[in-house]
Order: structure tokens, then sequence, then C-alpha cells
């Protein structure tokens, strides 16, 4: 046998670990936490979804009445907290800003959740602030006070309260809620896989998180919701996406949030994504920019098939309308992904540090 080292500059395809959190099947196209899929999950409430991500089990009642009352107190931003938020430089990237911010929370809590660890407690704690702190930088950033954290609120109608100042509709929150579930966890993907390099080195949990964040930033993995909004904003009708294809194909130009680096059929997120999307963009300027949406993937699709392949959107495709929709910039839409992936972050955090061992992997020297 060949004592060679595998060598892959992407780690493509080569296995560096097991988990119980997630299952992505992209032959087959399902997606799957703790063995329940993500069809039926986006039918249950935010919360429950959180507890069984993180702990691997269907919460109680009186466990899920805990979980409500630690993020829903934990959720107020500390007075210098919000010093140190309106001390930032107004320019700065709200993904910046959080993993800045994240490192520099208080994570004391005289709340406590029944046969949680201290470690879980804190993510908890984190998680439960990151809305506030994108709530309140896009105040900040608008020449407005930050809103209050309203903590008789439901967890999303509460962050859509303090992002945009008025109470969204049930359909707003409920919407915001199953695409918050959608990207909740996904396996082994980049940021999961800085966060758990970081994790191995027994570096605390905000280190992780932050490290984490940092990593979703990049246009190749969290980003490209933002870009393919803004894609077709810049495209601005259907009529003009077939040439807009065609140019980008000619000159080798990638079409963010077209295809999927794990699935080789329909990402599922999207299957249950996109008709939500449609329902919400239903007339005026957001249908226009659904529409030319629907029209780029159709004609990627024209495109690939003369070649004898199939392409289909991700879900970061058709977020990006969703997000518009509820009167997010574009530039919070990755914000948001991390407001939903931290809880990924966190049950593989947990889920590394019982076995945990330092990655430290090999390169290979070409120098001189």
């Amino acid at each position: 046998m060949s004592t060679e080292a595998i060598y892959s500059t992407d780690l493509a395809g080569i296995e560096v670990g097991e988990t119980r959190i997630s299952d992505v099947n992209g032959e087959v196209g399902s997606l799957s936490y703790r063995g329940q899929s993500i069809e039926a999950l986006v039918q249950q409430p935010f919360l429950n979804v959180v507890w069984l991500v993180l702990f691997g089990r269907e919460a109680s009642g009186k466990e899920l009445a805990s979980l409500r009352h630690v993020m829903a107190i934990n959720s107020q931003l500390a007075p210098d907290e919000l010093t140190l938020l309106r001390n930032l430089p107004r320019g700065l990237h709200p993904m910046l800003m959080l993993q800045g911010m994240v490192p520099l929370l208080s994570l004391e809590s005289q709340l406590q959740v029944e046969g949680v660890s201290q470690t879980a407690l804190e993510g908890l704690i984190i998680a439960a602030k990151l809305p506030s702190l994108i709530a309140a930088w896009h105040r900040l950033e608008n020449n407005q006070e930050p809103v209050a954290s309203h903590v008789e609120l439901g967890f999303h109608h509460n962050f859509l309260t303090m992002f945009n100042g008025v109470v969204p509709s049930d359909q707003q929150a409920n919407i915001l809620d199953v695409a918050q579930i959608l990207q909740m966890e996904h396996s082994f993907n980049a940021g999961t896989f800085a966060g758990r390099v970081c994790a191995s080195t027994q570096a605390p949990i905000q280190s992780s998180i932050a490290a984490s964040i940092g990593t979703l930033f990049g246009v190749l993995h969290g980003g490209a919701d933002q870009a393919a909004l803004e894609m077709a904003q810049a495209i601005g009708e259907p009529a003009k996406a077939q040439a807009y294809v065609e140019e980008c194909l000619a000159s080798k130009t990638k079409i963010m949030g077209m295809g999927h680096r794990e699935y080789r059929v329909l990402d599922p997120r999207a299957k249950v994504l996109k008709p939500m999307a449609a329902s919400l963009c239903a007339d005026g300027e957001p249908k226009q920019l659904f529409d030319t949406l629907v029209a780029v993937e159709e004609a990627c699709q024209r495109e690939f098939a003369k070649k004898g392949k199939a392409i289909w959107a991700n879900v970061e495709f058709y977020k990006g309308a969703v997000f518009h929709q509820l009167g997010v910039p574009s530039h919070y839409f990755t914000a948001l992904f991390a407001m939903a992936r931290v809880y990924g972050y966190i049950a593989h955090y947990l889920e590394f540090s019982e076995d945990s061992r330092l990655i430290r992997p090999r390169a290979r020297y070409v120098g001189h």
C-alpha cells in the first residue's frame, strides 16, 4: 500500500470527521437535521428546531419555555455593547461588524437552562444577541436610534421590529422562520469547518463562531444571496436575462446562486423557498426582481442543456428576493444567514468538543 499522503487543495471528497448533526445527500437532493427531513422541519416552530439541532432530541414543554425565556432576555444589548457598536466606523460591512463584535459580547447570564452546559448557554447568548446587533447596526447606519428588543414578541417578529421599526405581519415573520430554518445547518461547509479548526485549538466558543462568521462572508459561501439579488437588479427585467446569461457563459463569469457544490440535483432548500418567494413577491418591483431571477435560472438551464448538462438555482438564489421584500438591504443578507447558521456553529462546537483533536494538516513543500 502506498504511504504517499492524499493531496487535495480543496479537500473535495475527503472525509475529515464524523457528525450526527446534519446529513447532506447531494446525489438525491436531500437534507436532514438529526434525522428529520428539512421539509418536515420547516413545519415546526423555529426554536423547536434550534433545540433539536443543538441537543439532538425533541425538547419538552418546560425546556422550550426556558429556551424562549433565555433567548428573549439575552436579546437585550448591554449599554457597553451598544457603546462599542456606536464607536465602530459607519461604513463597516455588517459581517465585519459581527465578526468583530462577537468576541466582545458579555456572556454572563443569571439564567440557566436545565441540563444545558455553560458552553452551550454561552453559545445561546451569542445567538440571542446577533439579531439585536444586526438590527442596531442597520439603524445606526441610517442615523436612527436602535429599537429596544421586545421580549414579548416571537423571535423573528422581534428581529424585524428592531430592524425596520415596525411590527411585521405574521406572514413576514413566518416566512423568515422558514428561511432561517432552511439555512440553520449544512454539515461541513466552509464556515462550519473553519469553526471546527478553531475549536480544535481549544479556543472558546466565541472565537470559533467569529472564525465561522468571517468565513461565511466570502462571496463563494454566504455572500451568494447578496450577489444574486444585485445581479437581478442590474439586469433589470426578465427579457434581458437570456442575453446576460449568454454573455456570462462566453466570458466564463460565474452566475452567483446557480448550482451547488454538494447537490447534483435540485437543492431541497430551494425547492421549499422558491414558491414562498413567489407568494411574497407578488407585485410591483419585488415581482419584477423575482421574475428576473426565474428568467436567469431558465436561461441557464437552456444553455446547459445544449451541452447535455443540468443545473438548478440553489437556496441563495431566491433567498435574496425574500429578504428584499422583508425590507432588508442586500448588504445585510449574509448577516441574516449568520443569524441562522450560528446554531449549526454552536452544535458543531459542542459535538467536536466531545472528542477534540488539534486539526493540523500537512503542506506539500514545492519551493527551492
